[in-house]
């Protein structure tokens, strides 16, 4: 078989190819994707993954009701499954985190998972996450352009190190 440019392709598809067709035109089809959007070749890959889904968790992920990484996760369980997960989530009026989502894979993979396991992961309590992003705008102007993203990282967190001792010695007084 010959791609675009008229270069023989081999069609022998290889057991690591993440989608049959990835290299019919000698470019993967995730990265030609990755080029001409705003996502990364990853991030198309979790698109493509998402269709596996049963169409009431698609949904909740259209509606941002459950996190893309927890969706992708719930994807590689069969519609079965997903349906109990989907009445679990009915039951209790909760999305599944992306920790419980990987419990429910993994039990599935394990061949494990049942209506009860669902539930019992679900009602797990979710450790609330904090999440701090300061844009690049907001924080290049106070760096050097040679420092790495680890050095801001380092230095941002001793610098908040720092005030945190102080104002605990504050608060001492």
């Amino acid at each position: 078989m010959r791609n675009l440019d008229g270069k023989v392709v081999s069609t022998v598809v290889d057991e690591n190819v993440c989608q049959v067709g990835t290299h019919l035109i000698g470019v993967r089809s995730d990265k030609l994707v990755a080029e001409n959007t705003d996502d990364s070749a990853r991030q198309v890959q979790r698109y493509i993954r998402l269709t596996n889904l049963i169409d009431p968790l698609l949904t909740m992920v259209d509606e941002k009701q459950i996190a893309m990484t927890a969706a992708v996760e719930l994807s590689y369980l069969g519609s079965k499954e997903q349906a109990q997960v989907m009445e679990v989530i009915d039951a209790e009026a909760t999305a599944p985190s992306i920790a419980q989502a990987i419990k429910i894979h993994n039990f599935s993979k394990e061949g494990k998972l049942s209506p009860a396991v669902i539930e019992s992961i679900m009602q797990e309590e979710k450790s609330p996450k904090r999440k701090v992003t300061i844009s690049e705008d907001k924080i290049n102007r106070y760096f050097p352009k040679s420092y790495t993203k680890e050095q801001i990282e380092e230095t941002v967190l001793k610098l908040i190190q720092g005030w945190y001792r102080k104002r605990q010695q504050s608060h001492e007084r």
